[in-house]
């Protein structure tokens, strides 16, 4: 797909609603979202300021919204967007951006810079402005039901192996099943062994659950790029998923914008409500723990601390949860200095870590990460987002630092009586 400028404006100007409008005129341009965005506290590049990274949208804002700037439309001194501007800002919109929201935690007048990113997105992607690696995931998501191409033979060999390895068998499409699980692809090619973790436990716990082969892929491609449309494509595909299986609870996996998508977004993407609650799965665990119905022995004495995926903690609200979980297996849990909702995104998420141009930049802000992890001296790193812990991997590796990552359910499995 080629670029269309005047798409691109046509979209612009569909997203600037009441709420962005209310947004642009409040702004008092302090800055102050600068200082909350680890793009420009480890770059130092003004370039990277949140609200900056909103021009070409509050430009079409002010030309069509103020009356100056109608008026210096009108005398000539404001100019179009163009096609060099919009090309400038693809790298700042997408690749120095995770959507992660500390930004608008921050803002004084409470606007929501993130939210206004995100639609800021819609115009680009719609447009063709966007990553051509992201747009080839999301056509991957589109077609096969994966942005990283696993396919539902994939899918199926990895369960078979999680099978042998356990000596018990997964359960795939039962119809009426109370919990239909979903996984990001990442859990399903790299991380799998997720996949054994959640049959013990659920085991454990008497839990009436399944796979779908049909809607087994929870990653949300359309959410990151911006688009709307295929977002809604690959929740309805989760949502028919459940129908048929007439489930009651579908599982959010250990992935943060697959959480977002579905949680929170789903039901107006789609256009109308589910007949299913959606829970993460750290919200079932902790559930069933303080249920009593898992039974856990011993737990780590190493110096353990847990790193909060943006979309699941600070933009989702999942915070004492994972704690919980935690204290529950590990004796030596230790916090970041800033953590919970106002903990620093790992530099990978909202698509970034599918840049490859970007990688560079994502290895120089993790250096926020890397002081935050040097003055705790842990040994281990738990988190609940198979974006992150790739992330996490990759800049631990770069920066020579010795700890090892692990994901919150593989780790409380690990810990079944």
């Amino acid at each position: 797909m080629g670029v269309n400028l005047d798409l691109a404006v046509e979209k612009f100007k569909e997203q600037i609603d009441a709420s962005v409008v209310s947004y642009f005129s409040s702004c008092i341009h302090c800055g102050i979202c600068a200082e909350s965005c680890l793009f420009y506290t480890e770059t130092g590049d003004a370039r990277y300021t949140p609200i900056y990274k909103l021009e070409p949208m509050r430009k079409i804002w002010k030309q069509e919204h103020t009356f100056w700037g109608k008026f210096a439309v009108k005398l000539g001194f404001s100019k179009p967007l163009t096609d060099n501007d919009l090309a400038e800002w693809e790298e700042l919109i997408y690749d120095s951006c995770t959507l992660c929201g500390r930004c608008t935690m921050v803002c004084p007048v409470g606007n929501d810079i993130t939210g206004m990113i995100r639609k800021e997105r819609e115009g680009m992607a719609a447009a063709g402005y966007a990553p051509s690696d992201m747009k080839h995931a999301t056509q991957r998501a589109i077609e096969i039901g994966s942005p990283m191409g696993v396919t539902l033979k994939t899918f199926q060999a990895t369960l078979r192996a999680s099978e042998k390895e356990i000596g018990m068998d997964i359960p795939v499409d039962v119809e009426g099943a109370d919990y239909m699980m979903l996984l990001s692809s990442a859990e399903i090619a790299q991380f799998h062994e997720i996949i054994p973790a959640v049959a013990r436990i659920f085991k454990q716990a008497g839990v009436s659950w399944t796979f779908s082969s049909e809607a087994f892929e929870g990653t949300n491609s359309g959410i990151q790029i911006g688009s709307s449309k295929d977002a809604a494509v690959l929740v309805e595909r989760i949502v028919h998923g459940a129908e048929k299986l007439k489930v009651k609870y579908v599982i959010s996996p250990e992935c943060g914008h697959a959480y977002t998508a579905l949680r929170w977004e789903g039901p107006n993407l789609i256009g109308r409500p589910y007949p299913f609650e959606v829970i993460h799965i750290l919200e079932l665990l902790d559930q069933l723990q303080t249920e009593g119905r898992i039974r856990t022995r011993g737990s780590e004495q190493e110096r353990m601390t847990f790193h909060d995926p943006c979309q699941l903690v600070r933009r989702g609200g999942v915070i004492e949860q994972p704690r919980r979980l935690m204290n529950l297996v590990s004796a030596n849990f230790v916090e970041m200095e800033d953590h919970g909702v106002m903990n620093w995104c790992c530099g990978g998420g909202g698509g970034v870590s599918a840049i490859e141009r970007a990688e560079p930049l994502r290895m120089k802000v993790f250096d926020r990460k890397k002081e935050q992890l040097e003055n705790i001296n842990v040994s281990t790193i738990v988190t609940a987002c198979s974006n992150c812990r790739n992330m996490l991997d990759d800049g631990l590796e770069y920066n020579n630092m010795d700890i090892n990552v692990i994901g919150l359910t593989e780790l409380l499995a690990q810990h079944l009586e």
